[in-house]
């Protein structure tokens, strides 16, 4: 793969980038317009999209960051993006172009005040894995074997500028209004600069491995805090391949259910125990190990889920609330979803919105064992979530609904989801947490 030799740093490099891009979308859109006279229309906008999205990640890519990270978080909402889009953008999980060997070098050496051979033993200066923040390289140690991720240059201090430009895009992408928006983008503004910070992020790993450990099954790698800094993480070199990879290759129904037993538990086990949970369940995070054991290798987005939204969120999940009009309205109130000076045309649209989707959605709780292979379910929730999306009336509604913490739990359930629909596991035991 291409290496990348400079990352646009400064605000104007990163903001000039965009802008061509802008323009390259801008004339996608010309070449749309004649297509579509010569061509059917279905035909001409999936040419678009297809073009748009390379151009957009061909962007995003070059500037890393938090504006690649944007591209991830998108890559995981498959009921709002184009596939095109969607196919694009899942790329920014493990397969990114990565800096260049001497780029490496330098990083490394203005972050550790070393270079990475008065360190280790040996140092391949080839990434392994680039994603969308930083990279993995192999390294070897005292006879052990590790993982170096690297921080690229001038992720930290790009945030903030970097979210001021998308804001405009993801607010018309999710009908964001700018009524009470701010306190969303802080939310995320806030995981993003936690995710910059290595020594936060192994203080975190330490803390999940020592809570977690005991579930079956399940693997992590041990932490080496000495050999870290603020943007460098080594840890013990976990050997396996993507989930993602795993999930098309594997024809063992055993081996597909056993590891999505152990996501699953480890999910519950991290909301309902640790009320604390790793936000970030993209496939780039989880590999399979050639015994067929989940590793988890990535905790740099962690939610912490307070005790005043954690009940009426779970609560939701209870079939004698979402059958009590009363108690479901009450519960909606509290979790920010209705407003006391909403009008009745947005109490009836958004109560009968959120209770279609949950009604779907939280069919798993109600089960003791769930088959997750099942695409009805899964269908059913996606046509809801586009009917909605797609609504005229949520077009002139104020969308931006409900408690900040919506965004990571809400991104945390729906990523799980998704990689247990594509292991397509089966005769999950929904409550096996509550075993250990």
């Amino acid at each position: 793969m291409k290496t990348v030799k400079n990352i646009p740093i400064s605000k104007i490099q990163r903001a000039s980038k965009l802008v061509q891009t802008g323009a390259k979308v801008g004339v996608n859109y010309l070449k749309y317009y004649g297509d579509k006279m010569i061509n059917s229309e279905a035909d001409a906008k999936e040419r678009l999209d297809e073009s748009n999205a390379t151009d957009i990640y061909d962007s995003l890519k070059d500037l890393k960051g938090s504006a690649l990270k944007l591209a991830q978080m998108l890559s995981m909402e498959k009921n709002i993006l184009p596939q095109a889009y969607v196919e694009k953008f899942s790329l920014s999980q493990f397969s990114v172009p990565p800096l260049s060997a001497p780029l490496v070098m330098k990083t490394f050496k203005k972050s550790f005040g070393k270079f990475p051979n008065e360190i280790f033993d040996s140092f391949n200066p080839e990434a392994i894995n680039a994603a969308s923040i930083g990279q993995v390289h192999r390294a070897e140690k005292d006879g052990k074997t590790l993982a170096v991720k690297i921080q690229y240059p001038g992720v930290a201090d790009s945030i903030l500028s970097d979210l001021a430009m998308v804001k405009p895009i993801a607010m018309k992408m999710f009908n964001i209004k700018g009524e009470h928006s701010d306190v969303y983008f802080k939310e995320v503004e806030g995981k993003l600069i936690e995710e910059t910070n290595y020594l936060l992020e192994i203080e975190q790993s330490k803390e999940v491995v020592a809570a977690c450990e005991h579930i079956p099954n399940l693997l992590f790698p041990k932490y080496y805090k000495e050999l870290s800094s603020q943007q460098i993480i080594t840890m013990d070199w976990m050997e396996g391949i993507h989930l993602s990879e795993f999930a098309k290759i594997n024809t063992n129904q055993d081996v597909a259910n056993s590891i999505g037993q152990a996501l699953w538990d480890f999910y519950m086990y991290q909301m309902h125990t640790l009320k604390k949970v790793h936000a970030d369940p993209h496939p780039g995070n989880f590999l399979v190990s050639e015994n067929g054991q989940l590793i988890a290798i990535d905790f740099g987005c962690m939610k912490i889920i307070p005790e005043d939204f954690y009940d009426p969120y779970f609560e939701l999940f209870d079939k004698n609330v979402l059958d009590d009009s009363k108690l479901f309205h009450n519960k909606l109130l509290e979790l920010e979803i209705l407003r006391e000076d909403d009008t009745e045309e947005e109490i009836l649209f958004f109560t009968n919105m959120f209770h279609d989707v949950l009604s779907f959605f939280t069919q798993p709780f109600r089960e003791e064992i769930f088959n997750f292979s099942d695409p009805e379910f899964f269908d059913k929730i996606a046509a809801i979530g586009e009917r909605y999306f797609k609504d005229t009336r949520t077009r002139k509604m104020n969308a931006n609904r409900g408690s900040r913490h919506f965004i990571y739990m809400n991104r945390t359930f729906f990523g799980l989801f998704n990689l247990m629909f594509d292991l397509k596991a089966e005769r999950i035991i929904i409550e096996n947490y509550k075993t250990f």
